[in-house]
């Protein structure tokens, strides 16, 4: 492990990833290492398990408390983990990440059961993130050429919240995450 900015994420996790995700009952750690687990087992590319272990690695970032959506703050994660990640990883790495936000708008607007499908947090938080898309927005959204992929990350965002499941360590994403680096 050569490369500073993987020792640093791997020092994210084990310093902030014990802290609960946002009202549901997994840490930050147990949600990004089931959203990975998630790509890995669906044969994602290594970026975009990647981004699947660091989509929500802005909530490690900042130091707002764990409940301040549950406040009604925006922590605006995405954009802050995006700023984060692109100096060091492709884009297919970081676009995900940044839209996996906007694909929660995205799908309450184009599937009409989704919705339904969120955790109460997910609904709470989707009303100050701007609600469900228009659609002048849902065609913007689709302009970007990762908007599928952000989708696809959205679905293991939204499916990475059992307590009761079990993954390997952070360490077993390593070379996926080197991998993926510029």
């Amino acid at each position: 492990m050569n490369q500073p900015i993987v020792s640093e994420i791997l020092t994210l996790f084990n310093t902030n990833g014990g802290s609960m995700y946002g009202g549901e009952d997994v840490t930050q750690l147990e949600h990004a290492l089931q959203a990975a687990t998630l790509a890995k087992e669906n044969n994602a590319s290594d970026a975009l398990v990647t981004a699947a272990l660091l989509h929500d690695i802005g909530h490690l970032l900042h130091d707002l408390p764990d409940d301040a959506s549950d406040k009604g703050i925006d922590d605006v994660h995405e954009a802050l983990a995006a700023k984060y990640l692109e100096t060091y990883f492709v884009p297919a790495v970081v676009e995900p990440v940044k839209l996996h936000v906007a694909a929660k708008r995205y799908l309450c607007a184009v599937d009409q059961h989704y919705y339904d499908t969120l955790s109460a947090p997910s609904k709470t938080s989707l009303t100050f993130q701007g609600g469900v898309m228009s659609e002048t927005e849902v065609a913007e959204f689709e302009l970007n050429p990762f908007f599928k992929d952000a989708v696809t990350l959205r679905k293991w965002d939204d499916i990475a919240k059992d307590p009761e499941v079990k993954t390997e360590a952070v360490e077993f994403f390593v070379s996926m995450i080197q991998n993926s680096l510029k």
